[in-house]
Parts: structure tokens; sequence; C-alpha cells
């Protein structure tokens, strides 16, 4: 069966009308930032799918996933912390 053109078109112009919004774009820009944070758990640690079956496996993969994705992200903010190979600058020591 084919739909005729133009069947679905009242649809569309809400949906264009839904993208003209400020909030939109807001979820837009949101969806982006949490994208970016879980693409590298799509590549690097391959959570493109899930390898336990059921909920409660799934939540279980997520939750490790998660737990490593924040502690390489740690790992980069400690080695970022310590420019001087792990020795405090003078100037820091007179702050405290």
């Amino acid at each position: 069966m084919t739909w005729p053109d133009g069947y679905h078109e009242n649809a569309r112009e809400v949906a264009r009308g839904i993208q003209e919004t400020a909030q939109y774009q807001q979820s837009q820009c949101e969806r982006k930032k949490t994208e970016m944070l879980f693409a590298p758990l799509k590549c690097i640690l391959r959570l493109d799918r899930l390898r336990l079956r059921g909920l409660s496996g799934a939540r279980d993969e997520f939750t490790l996933a998660a737990a490593v994705q924040n502690l390489r992200r740690l790992a980069k903010l400690a080695s970022s912390l310590q420019p001087f190979g792990g020795q405090v600058a003078p100037a820091a020591q007179r702050i405290g």
C-alpha cells in the first residue's frame, strides 16, 4: 500500500513548528552534551550493544561501563593537576 503525497503533511508541519521553538533548541544542546559523554562508551568500551540479557543485566552492564568512564575521566583530571611531576610549586606552598 502506498500513501498519497501529503498524507502526513499536518504531522510534518507540527514537527517543523516544534523545531522552531527555543525549548527544542535548548534540548538539542543538552542532548549533544549527553551524547558526547556517551560516545567513548559506545566506541572505546564497545557499549554499542548489550551483552547481558534482561533489564537487570543491561542496568549492571551500563553501571559498570559508567564507572569505567568515570575512572578514566578521574585519571585524566588527576594527571592534569600535577604538571610538575607530582611536586608542589613554591607559590602553591605559600597559599596553603
